[in-house]
């Protein structure tokens, strides 16, 4: 069971380590959203688009619903926004960090 847990957290943070693929889920945040307007919005081929919704839905991030010929994404649990402020916070408290230390050392350099 462990082994398995493990398994799924690789899967869903590979999934979001990469920036197209955190932009694509900035850009549909709480709405669903057809292909046809994901593709446009990052000017690049469908093909590669495609192949990014299709990691993300795999890994549980997005949901995928057919309508007639549309292909319509959404993110499954809005709790994955959550997740972000808590990655931003952590990135805040770094930047914080390095800047005082920044400060230290240039005061010290004068």
């Amino acid at each position: 069971m462990r082994r398995s847990a493990t398994n799924w957290r690789v899967k869903i943070l590979s999934a979001l380590s990469d920036p197209t693929r955190l932009e694509i889920i900035e850009f549909l945040g709480e709405e669903e959203r057809c292909v046809c307007e994901i593709v446009p919005a990052f000017g690049r081929a469908q093909s590669t688009i495609s192949k990014h919704l299709s990691i993300l839905n795999e890994a549980g991030i997005l949901e995928r619903r057919i309508d007639g010929k549309r292909t319509l994404y959404r993110v499954k649990s809005p709790r994955l926004f959550a997740l972000f402020r808590e990655v931003d916070s952590l990135a805040l408290e770094e930047i914080s960090e390095l800047k005082k230390a920044e400060e230290v050392l240039m005061g010290s350099a004068r």
